[in-house]
């Protein structure tokens, strides 16, 4: 019998360039219904990618600091993000702050401010979600949604209008079991791959000094990625019932959690096959770094005031 996997490898396909997030289990929602949402279209050398935000000021959007590119355009006020709409408004992003002590490697402090080049004109398809109160703490068996432009499947294509879905929220201990450190050496049998599949997933593969690993149609292979972020409590919530198949995935990341008492949550990383529960950044625990530095940035911005 086959040792258990530990997950050896880096988080191959939780890396943004395999775009990062997916609404799983949802449905279509209501259009404009959520004013606040943010369609991200991240250009990266060749590469693009896409993630979810929340406006949270005339000229701040809320996302997750893997979501980070060379170049980000914001689309907000659309339903389908193929098709033009007269209530959309796409901005570009002036400043991309990442959280100072983000850490790409185990995707801990995965929260990231973008300021935009210009405010945003307020429509009832375009309207900032206030902050919530440190005081609004979210508890496990609180229901709570996802909406986003991700996938619908693991491998189906990327949604073209608003998904959303109504997920779970799950005791912390669930996550600290599925994302930690194993007491016992694990081993697991891998196959060399050609080098074009990890120069499809990888814009910075090089097949001179690197192997291609793993295949992806093998769900062993999957397994054996999971573990490289480990979960803190501190500062990340334990999203989704593992009883249910319903869950966000690659599309969706940086996409505000929403629950009775407002933004709770950024989507931030999950298992590579999409089964709940899902990892997302715990917003109350970084309201002093976003209220200083979206502060910060009006102060070098007078032209740009924040939303009150």
């Amino acid at each position: 019998m086959q040792p258990p996997l530990l997950m050896l490898l880096l988080g191959f396909f939780l890396l943004p360039s395999a775009e990062a997030g997916e609404i799983i289990g949802g449905h279509e929602a209501k259009p404009h219904s959520r004013p606040y949402m943010a369609f991200l279209s991240i250009q990266d050398e060749e590469e693009k990618s896409r993630c979810g935000g929340v406006l949270v000021g005339k000229n701040f959007v809320l996302t997750a600091a893997h979501c980070i590119g060379r170049s980000i355009t914001v689309t907000l006020g659309a339903h389908n993000i193929k098709k033009w709409e007269k209530t959309q408004q796409k901005i570009s992003v002036k400043r991309a702050i990442p959280h100072p002590d983000y850490d790409d490697s185990t995707l801990s402090n995965d929260i990231m401010l973008l300021q935009l080049e210009r405010n945003i004109k307020q429509t009832d398809a375009v309207k900032p979600l206030p902050l919530p109160r440190s005081k609004d703490l979210p508890r496990p068996g609180q229901k709570c949604t996802v909406a986003g432009w991700g996938r619908v499947t693991r491998d189906g294509p990327c949604s073209d209008t608003l998904r959303e879905v109504e997920l779970t929220l799950q005791n912390d201990s669930k996550c600290e079991n599925l994302f930690e450190y194993s007491d016992t050496l694990q081993e697991v049998e891998l196959t060399l791959q050609k080098d074009m599949k990890c120069n499809d997933a990888f814009k910075n593969y090089n097949r001179t000094i690197q192997l291609c690993v793993g295949d992806s149609k093998k769900k062993s292979s999957f397994e054996v990625i999971l573990n490289i972020c480990f979960y803190n409590r501190t500062i990340q919530l334990c999203v989704g019932d593992p009883k249910e198949k319903k869950s966000s995935f690659k599309g969706d990341s940086g996409g505000p959690l929403l629950c009775r008492n407002g933004i709770q949550g950024i989507v931030s990383y999950g298992p590579t096959d999409g089964t709940p529960p899902e990892v997302y950044t715990k917003v109350t625990s970084f309201l002093p770094w976003i209220k200083e530095t979206m502060k910060s940035l009006q102060l070098q911005d007078p032209d740009h005031l924040l939303w009150s």
